[in-house]
C-alpha cells in the first residue's frame, strides 16, 4: 500500500477490532433462521468437551457464560439452541474481515482469530473524508480530536458490518494496549476513543485484571498489594513492582502507564514463538497409569510434530498441566536435554506426572507444551549422538511426511495403537491456537479450554 499522508510530529493511531460473538455470528449467516434466538456454540457433548465456546449477545443477556456446560447453560437460558462449531467457517470469515482492514493499513496483527489490531497512522486519508475538527490544539501540542478518531473506528465498523453482516467493537488509541483496552468497553458493535488527552479519566479507575497480558495469578497478587486499578499501578514504585514480578514487572508499569511503543506488525510478519502445547479433555477420566501414558504420547506427537514445523530448533523446558474430576488444576515443569522427539517429550511429561500423582486418581484433561528453543543452535554431544538421537529425528519426521500425505492413522506407535479410539486423535490438525496472557507461574489453569487449545481465560470468543 501506498503511503498517501503521514505527520511524523503526530500521535500514533492504533486501532483494535474485536469481533462480537464472533462464532455464533457466523453460525447465524450460516442459519438465518437463528436470528433473534439465543444460541451457543458448544463442544461435543458426548466426549465431554461439551462447554460453551460462543454465545448469542440474547444467551449472554440471560447469564449464558463462555466455558459453561452444555446443561448448565440450558438451565440459564430456556429454548437455548445449541451448534456445534464449524471452524472452517470462522477461518474463512476471519479472512473476508482481514480482507477489509487490509483496505485501510498494511500493519495489522492478529492476535486470534476474531482480532486485530490496525496502526492506521500513515493512512488516514484512505478514510471517508470527516466535516468535523480533524485537530485540536496547536504547534507541539496539536492532536487529533476525539471526533476524527471515534469516525476511524466507526468506518471500519459499518464496513464489516454493511458487507459481512458481522459487527465488531473498536478501540481507537494511540497504543496497543489502551487500543485493546477500548475495545472491551463497548460491546456489541461499539467506538471507544482512549487518547493523550483523555486516557487517566477512562482506564484509570478499571479493574488491574482488565490490563493487558494480566493473567489471574497475577492481578490477584497486584490487589493483594494494593494495586487493585490500573490507575494505582501507574502510580505504583517502579522497584517495588520490579522486586515483585522481576523484569516483567516494568512491562506492567509501561502498559498502565500508556507508555507502549511495540509496533504493530504486518500482516503476514509471524509473532515470536515461546512456547508450543496442546491439550485435550478426555471422554472418560482416566484412573490408570496406563492410560496417562498412552495420552500423553498422543498429546507429544502433536507438540513434537508442531514444534519439527515451527523451525524453531529443539526445547530444554517440558511442561505438564492435569486437570482432576474435581477440576482441581496442577502445573509442573522441568527442564531437559534439547530434544523435538515425541518419545522423550512423553517420558520427561510421565516422570512429571509420578512426581505428582499415583493411584488411585481420577483425571479429566492433560496438556503438555514445551518452550526453551534454541533456534537450531545447540550441539550434540557424543553420548547424545551414540545414543541416536539424529536418526530417531529423522524416522520421526518421516512420520511426518507420511502422515501429511496418507492420514494421520496411517502411522501409530504400538502405545498408542494399544487403544483402537486413539489412533484417529490427532490433536495436532485439529486444534485452533489462541494467544495466553502471562502468568508468574507460567500457563495458569485457566488457559487450556476445554477443546483442547492453549488461550488466555479472556480470550474465548465474546
Amino acid at each position: 500500500m501506498r503511503i498517501l499522508w503521514y505527520n511524523e510530529d503526530m500521535e500514533r493511531i492504533v486501532i483494535h477490532s474485536d469481533l462480537n460473538n464472533f462464532y455464533a455470528s457466523v453460525e447465524r449467516k450460516l442459519h438465518p433462521e437463528l436470528k433473534g434466538v439465543p444460541i451457543a456454540v458448544c463442544g461435543n457433548k458426548e466426549e465431554r468437551r461439551g462447554i460453551v465456546l460462543a454465545k448469542s449477545e440474547e444467551a449472554k443477556q440471560r447469564g449464558v457464560k463462555t466455558g459453561d456446560t452444555v446443561w448448565q447453560a440450558q438451565k440459564k437460558c430456556q429454548g437455548l439452541v445449541v451448534v456445534r462449531p464449524h471452524f472452517d467457517e470462522y477461518m474463512r470469515y476471519s479472512r473476508l474481515v482481514k480482507a477489509i482492514y487490509a483496505r485501510y493499513t498494511d500493519e495489522i496483527e492478529s492476535y486470534g482469530i476474531d482480532e486485530c489490531w490496525l496502526d492506521v497512522t500513515k493512512f488516514t486519508k484512505v478514510f471517508p473524508p470527516y466535516d468535523g475538527e480533524m485537530y485540536v490544539g496547536e504547534g507541539d501540542g496539536r492532536r487529533y480530536s476525539d471526533e476524527f478518531l471515534r469516525h476511524i473506528g466507526d468506518t471500519i465498523r459499518m464496513t464489516v458490518r454493511g458487507e459481512l453482516g458481522l459487527t465488531v467493537s473498536c478501540g481507537v488509541s494511540f497504543n496497543k494496549v489502551f487500543a485493546k483496552l477500548g475495545s472491551d468497553l463497548k460491546k456489541p458493535d461499539g467506538t471507544t476513543v482512549i487518547s493523550l488527552s483523555n486516557y487517566k479519566d477512562v482506564i484509570y479507575g478499571l479493574p488491574v485484571t482488565d490490563l493487558l497480558m494480566v493473567g489471574g495469578a497475577t492481578g490477584a497478587k497486584l490487589v493483594r498489594m494494593g494495586y487493585s486499578t490500573i490507575g494505582r499501578l501507574a502510580a505504583a514504585e517502579d522497584g517495588r513492582i520490579v522486586s515483585a514480578f522481576g523484569k516483567f514487572g516494568q512491562t506492567l508499569l509501561t502498559y498502565a502507564r500508556g507508555q507502549d511503543d511495540s509496533p504493530v506488525r504486518r500482516l503476514g510478519e509471524e509473532r515470536e514463538l515461546k512456547s508450543i502445547g496442546n491439550s485435550m479433555t478426555l471422554p472418560k477420566d482416566l484412573t490408570n497409569l496406563g492410560e496417562v501414558e498412552r495420552t500423553l504420547y498422543v498429546l507429544a506427537e502433536s507438540v513434537a510434530a508442531r514444534l519439527r514445523a515451527s523451525g524453531k530448533g529443539l526445547a530444554d523446558t517440558v511442561h505438564l498441566w492435569v486437570r482432576d474430576s474435581a477440576l482441581n488444576s496442577f502445573s509442573m515443569q522441568k527442564k531437559v536435554r534439547h530434544t523435538a522427539l515425541c518419545g522423550e517429550i512423553a517420558s520427561h511429561a510421565y516422570s512429571l506426572f509420578l512426581s505428582k500423582f499415583r493411584p488411585p486418581f481420577k483425571v479429566r484433561a492433560l496438556g503438555i507444551t514445551v518452550s526453551g528453543f534454541d533456534g537450531g543452535a545447540s550441539q550434540m554431544t557424543f553420548d547424545e549422538t551414540s545414543g541416536n538421537y539424529s536418526k530417531r529425528e529423522r524416522v520421526e519426521r518421516c512420520v511426518d511426511d507420511i502422515r501429511k500425505k496418507h492420514g494421520y492413522a496411517s502411522v501409530q506407535r504400538g502405545i498408542v495403537a494399544e487403544d483402537p479410539t486413539e489412533m484417529h486423535n490427532d490433536i495436532k490438525g485439529t486444534h485452533l491456537i489462541k494467544p495466553a496472557r502471562f502468568d508468574d507461574e507460567g500457563f495458569e489453569p485457566d488457559d487450556l479450554s476445554d477443546d483442547g487449545t492453549f488461550f488466555s481465560s479472556d480470550e474465548y470468543d465474546e
